[in-house]
């Protein structure tokens, strides 16, 4: 297997996360994504963990708390870096790192994304059930009241 580390998140490293976000199209601006929200979940009992080869990120999984659960956002491993066990090393990391904190870790990802799936099965992740997921993201768009 590759030669990797997983690092906890420092805040110089957001520039070259988001333009990781935005090549594996995890994340960006729309979906809330910045340096302060980050801070703000670390500092609420999160994690950041990037995955390196040498000084080159390939992999992010970012863990938020509601201090009830823990949720797993972000996780994505870069396309030349895929089906090498290493989306299995930065998961297995995640879960070893929640066990830790005593609570259950819950994540979604797209039906379409069965590489993704397939990981998260193989992990043990189980299916919630058949619910739909809804947001609102830019609270100016809600109708009017």
């Amino acid at each position: 297997m590759l030669s990797t580390e997983i690092l906890s998140y420092q805040p110089g490293d957001f520039n070259e996360i988001s333009k990781f976000w935005n090549k594996l199209g995890l994340g960006g601006a729309e979906r809330g994504d910045d340096e302060q929200v980050i801070e703000r979940t670390l500092n609420h009992g999160g994690a950041f963990f990037v995955m390196r080869v040498g000084n080159r990120l390939i992999g992010t999984a970012w863990i938020t708390s509601d201090h009830r659960r823990l949720y797993l956002h972000h996780m994505g491993i870069d396309a030349e870096y895929q089906n090498q066990q290493l989306g299995y090393k930065l998961l297995e990391h995640c879960i070893q790192w929640s066990e830790k904190q005593g609570l259950q870790l819950k994540l979604e990802v797209h039906q379409s994304n069965t590489g993704a799936v397939h990981l998260y099965k193989k992990a043990g992740f189980k299916r919630l059930g058949d619910y739909d997921v809804y947001i609102v993201r830019d609270y100016k768009e809600l109708p009017a009241k």
